[in-house]
């Protein structure tokens, strides 16, 4: 399960942040995960349950996710596609010169502060 590594990164950066930043509670942090990351939304959910009640910093935060939509890019026609809808092969040339554009991110978002 790399949710709970994911995690324990991003309660460390947030003490990082807080040194900077003088503070002293989270209230809440968004995240936002790619539509084909890997990460499955309930496991990061509960390792965060798990994982802020060991943390004075932001035991009493909250974790939004947002997701991103995964994109695909064509080189072959210069278009872009919902990656989960067409996977590899492009609908509009039937190309397979593609690339993940977005939708394999993990990022903060965005931190409350108290």
């Amino acid at each position: 399960m790399h949710e709970l590594g994911i995690i324990v990164h991003v309660a460390k950066t947030l003490k990082h942040v807080a040194l900077q930043e003088n503070v002293s509670k989270i209230g809440s942090v968004t995240l936002e995960i790619g539509e084909v990351s890997g990460i499955v939304e309930s496991y990061l959910t509960d390792c965060w349950e798990y994982y802020r009640k060991k943390d004075e910093l932001i035991e009493d935060s909250k974790l939004i996710i947002e997701k991103i939509e995964a994109v695909t890019y064509c080189d072959d026609c210069e278009k872009t596609y919902p990656t989960v809808q067409y996977g590899r092969q492009c609908p509009y040339c039937k190309g397979y010169n593609t690339w993940l554009a977005v939708g394999n991110e993990c990022n903060i978002k965005e931190i409350e502060a108290c």
